[in-house]
Order: C-alpha cells, then structure tokens, then sequence
C-alpha cells in the first residue's frame, strides 16, 4: 500500500495455509490505516506468472473500479522483478526466465544500469529442451553473466508489491477496467463440450 511517498501497509502470503486476497487487502488497509473510499488508484501486476492468480487480481482491480471509479494501472510483473535487481546491485544484460507452468519457461533479456534498465529482447516461450536442467525445480531464475544463475527464492527476487506500487507512482497512462489482460504467450486451447443428449432420446450407453 503506496501512500504519501512510502510503503504504509502491506500483506504477503507465507508458508502454510492460503490466505483469501480480500483479506489481503483488508490486512494491508488496516495496517496503513486507510478505509477503502481513500483508494484513488489501483496498480495490477499482469504476469508473465501464474495465469490464475493474476485473472484474479486484475478481477479486484475491475470489480474496485467498477464500485469506486478508480484510476487502474497495468504493469508487468517482470518490469518488477527487474527493478528489484537493480536495486540489488545488478548491472548488465540480465536473462529472466519465469516458470509459464507446462514444462514450459518465459524468458526475456534486459539490459540494467545505474540510470535504469530497457528490455531488448521481448518475451517467449521456452521449449523444455532450450531451459538449463537446473531451472526446472525453480519458480523463477535470473541468468547473469556476472552473477551466474541466482534463485529468485534464494534471492528475494519474486515480484514484489511494494516494488510494483513504486513503479506506478508518476505514471499516468490509467486504463479502463476491461482492457486489462494477463501477459500469456501460450497459445489458448478449449476443450468443446459434447452437444447436450435430448430428454427422450434413449441411453444407448
């Protein structure tokens, strides 16, 4: 929770039993001491991650506009994790791989310096044969030259609320509720439903 130049509440999941997100948000309004018609502003992480539990954020994000008429933010989590780094220390190309769940990876480069950072290669799906065999027991990994592998667990370098509210401050290019959709490179496939038997239609099972 962003308020007045600094982090004034904020929840995490930790080990053990999932909590419910609207008692995450409820948790860090307490503990910033904010009632929710204070809210003017909502950032959402849009992934790449895990595909479900970003729909439900940016779901709340919607469903607070659509109660409150705030101001919505889309950022990607990835953007996040890279701040992160460079808050860190690091500098020069960095390769994020992500975990896309499949035996599948996302991976993108960045280039970091003491000013800031850019992407210069996009995201894309990893093929299980392209990923190193140390990755797959792993979330999240970033690849540096100068680093070497680094666990995301081992290195604080999941994406991080705090981190992403940061990077909306300043930024103005709001957009509405229904615009907002997960960063997923993977192609979508639906399983139809058979057409529904007729009531008198006999089983012929």
């Amino acid at each position: 929770m962003w308020s007045g130049g600094s982090v004034r509440g904020r929840a995490e999941i930790t080990e053990g039993r999932p909590t419910p997100a609207l008692a995450l948000i409820d948790h860090a309004l307490r503990e910033a001491r904010l009632e929710r018609e204070q809210i003017d502003r909502v950032a959402v992480g849009l992934g790449p991650g895990s595909y479900t539990g970003i729909r439900i954020a940016i779901a709340l994000a919607q469903g607070w506009q659509l109660a409150r008429n705030v101001s919505l933010l889309g950022i990607s989590s990835a953007d996040c994790i890279v701040a992160q780094a460079r808050a860190a220390g690091w500098h020069g190309r960095l390769n994020l791989l992500i975990d896309a769940h499949g035996h599948q990876f996302y991976r993108a480069t960045y280039e970091i310096a003491a000013t800031g950072w850019r992407q210069t290669e996009p995201f894309r799906l990893l093929a299980p044969a392209e990923w190193p065999k140390h990755a797959q027991t792993e979330q999240i990994w970033v690849e540096s030259p100068t680093h070497g592998w680094r666990s995301a667990r081992e290195h604080a370098l999941g994406p991080d609320a705090a981190m992403l509210a940061e990077l909306a401050v300043g930024r103005s290019d709001f957009a509405p509720g229904e615009t907002l959709a997960p960063i997923y490179l993977r192609e979508a496939t639906f399983l139809k439903a058979p057409p529904p038997r007729p009531m008198d239609q006999p089983d012929r099972g």
